[in-house]
């Protein structure tokens, strides 16, 4: 049967090929069709077969209409329309924009959302918006022209909402909201839960989240189990949880089963308001309380282990593990292992916590990053240097890399054990290796340099700091005004607060009182007195440290009636004169020989509800036994003990001594 078949090959003309060394000869490719409709139907019909190497010989002829046509007719094949959608875009396509219109991107974007692949859709209109600059509005109106055309369902709005929240673009998530209720379509529960839950975590004033919540309801919406998980949030945030578990009865009521998201809220707002006991009770309580339907978590056990650790009860909290968590067949984590060896640290049980440590890794589990922070800082704050830098090398070793709060506490560790020059040495070896990140370690650094006096040092760390591209903060230049004013170098101080402030720094009132106590030192009341009153014109809210700057100012230059003037100014603006300040000035009083000024402003701290305490007692009379009459020393005895002031053994022993 083939030798007929060869007999007609032989006869027919030689086929042409471009190819010389090639025996056998192939038509030319037919040229390109010039109809778009034929060039769509062929584009589709490839698609549909995956052809994807014949697609790149159309590239040339390729049209915005043209490729909104080939995705619109390849919708039934969403992955292929959305692979040649973008592969038009990287061959086509400028390399900061679009080469594909508004238009065709909506119709993408219908055909995404109609096969439920949301993910890819919002990707589209967030590009949409953040590279090309489309306005919400003007994305929201082109999606409404091409609806009807791709058969298009409601929830690509309820996409473009998420989209929006998803960029932080809350107002523009709200215009579509308002837009679309103002034409007749209400977005789903879904979209307005969405909304709510951008507007919770981004805002820190909930005020925003209250009133669109009320607006919600206003409009007839029906609350779910996650708009009440919201409100439950909402509530917990504020610090008013047993608010938050009223909303649990409303939703049982309303025949709405709270999930285990809404336990886990409730037990976690709880624990944050060192409730723990309820948040105890609670939880041994979710499974009634939902109907049998909902049991504790590992999330709800780390609540309540974290809740316990933080009230200083970390025992408690290795009960929960060993008898309940584990009885329930529910295994503990690194989670759960971190916060108890923070609790145990915390409590300065560090025997307990490095036995844990050394539990967790027997059991399998990996210390992170977090662990080791943990127990390098209390080993640090209770002195154990050596071990806290055994940690560290520990923590290298097993690939757990160090952090910027890794460095900050090796920093500050080793200077608050008086190591300061060891701290010096790390930071500079972890600036020479990349590491430094952020000014935390930086500041640390600073702040003990400053309280050693070696303020050049301190300097020149600044100096570094911006050599590492990093910016000096408002932490870093009080720190440097308050080293300089320490030093009593009032002239350098000031030139750094200038700098700060062409830096656009804002002081804050750390800032003014060290240059306060820094004039105060150099003698310059007059000055620090014009500062204050300047500050109180502009509005800086001064506070109980800025007056007593002033007053021990005051005392320490013998100023005894500015003092008093200071005392009355801090009485008139509403700050209390504390029982230290009344103190000093008593003690100053009785130095300089006032012994009935000083009896005055006694009565005057009684009068005004300032009980004095036994260093007061102790200064009166000690000072009124050297110097006025046995009589004047136990009036004044008993005056201070039937006002409920008990004297101390020296004082006792000082009285004493007069009647013998």
């Amino acid at each position: 049967m083939l030798a007929p078949a060869l007999r007609l090959l032989r006869r027919s003309k030689p086929l042409h090929s471009s190819n010389p060394r090639c025996g056998l000869h192939f038509p030319p490719l037919p040229p390109l069709p010039n109809d778009d409709e034929v060039i769509v139907e062929s584009i589709s019909r490839n698609l549909r077969h995956h052809k994807w190497s014949f697609l790149q010989r159309f590239s040339p002829i390729l049209t915005d209409s043209i490729v909104r046509r080939a995705v619109l007719r390849s919708r039934g094949s969403p992955e292929s329309a959305l692979g040649f959608f973008n592969w038009v875009e990287r061959e086509k396509g400028p390399k900061n924009g679009s080469f594909l219109s508004l238009e065709t991107h909506s119709i993408m974007i219908h055909v995404l959302v109609s096969s439920r692949k949301f993910e890819e859709a919002v990707f589209l209109m967030k590009r949409l918006m953040r590279r090309d600059g489309v306005s919400v509005l003007e994305l929201l109106g082109s999606l409404g022209k091409s609806f009807r055309v791709c058969s298009s369902v409601p929830d690509v709005y309820d996409a473009l909402i998420r989209a929006c929240t998803q960029i932080g673009a809350s107002e523009d998530a709200y215009l579509v909201i308002e837009n679309l209720r103002l034409k007749g379509f209400r977005v789903s529960i879904h979209a307005r839960n969405n909304f709510l839950n951008h507007l919770l975590v981004a805002k820190c004033d909930l005020s925003g989240f209250w009133k669109r919540y009320r607006e919600m309801l206003s409009f007839g919406y029906a609350e779910n189990v996650n708009t009440f998980n919201l409100i439950i949030y909402a509530l917990c945030k504020q610090s008013r949880v047993w608010e938050a578990f009223s909303v649990l009865y409303r939703m049982l009521k309303k025949g709405i089963s709270p999930n285990v998201v809404s336990f886990n809220m409730l037990v976690d707002g709880f624990c944050r308001n060192r409730e723990v006991d309820i948040a105890l009770k609670l939880m041994h309580h979710m499974s009634i309380l939902s109907g049998m339907n909902v049991e504790p978590n590992s999330i709800t056990y780390n609540s309540i282990i974290n809740g316990l650790c933080k009230v200083g009860r970390s025992t408690s909290g290795e009960e929960i593990v060993r008898e309940d968590m584990i009885g329930k067949r529910i295994l503990p984590n690194v989670r759960t292992f971190a916060t108890l060896i923070d609790g145990y640290a915390r409590e300065g049980k560090l025997e307990e916590a490095l036995r844990l440590f050394n539990e967790m890794v027997e059991k399998g589990f990996v210390p992170n990053t977090v662990v080791y922070n943990s127990l390098m800082n209390w080993l640090f704050k209770q002195g154990y240097v050596e071990e806290a830098c055994l940690l560290l090398s520990d923590m290298r070793e097993n690939h757990a890399p160090p952090d910027q709060h890794t460095h900050a506490i090796v920093v500050d560790g080793c200077c608050r054990n008086g190591l300061v020059s060891e701290a010096v040495g790390y930071h500079k070896q972890i600036r020479e290796q990349k590491f430094v990140e952020d000014v935390v370690s930086f500041n640390s650094l600073i702040n003990y340099l400053c309280k050693n006096g070696r303020i050049k040092e301190a300097n020149q760390l600044v100096g570094s700091m911006i050599a590492c591209g990093l910016t000096p903060d408002i932490f870093t230049y009080s720190t440097l005004i308050d080293g300089y004013c320490k030093e009593k170098s009032i002239d350098e101080a000031i030139c750094i607060y200038d700098g700060m402030v062409r830096e656009g720094h804002k002081p804050n009132i750390v800032t003014y009182n060290s240059i306060l106590n820094g004039l105060c030192k150099d003698g310059s009341l007059d000055v620090a007195r014009t500062v204050v009153d300047e500050l109180r014109r502009a509005g800086v809210l001064l506070d109980v440290i800025s007056y007593s700057t002033l007053f021990n100012g005051c005392l320490s230059h013998q100023m005894i009636d500015e003092a008093f003037s200071v005392c009355y100014e801090m009485r008139r603006v509403g700050i209390e004169v504390n029982t230290v300040t009344y103190n000093a000035l008593i003690n100053f009083l009785c130095k300089i020989g006032c012994f009935q000024r000083a009896k005055e402003l006694l009565k005057l701290m009684f009068d005004t509800g300032q009980l004095p305490d036994q260093i007061t007692y102790t200064i009166v009379i000690t000072a009124f036994s050297r110097n006025c009459n046995q009589n004047e020393v136990i009036e004044l005895h008993d005056f201070m003990v039937l006002r409920g002031v008990t004297p101390g053994d020296y004082t006792y022993n000082t009285v004493t001594r007069l009647l013998i």
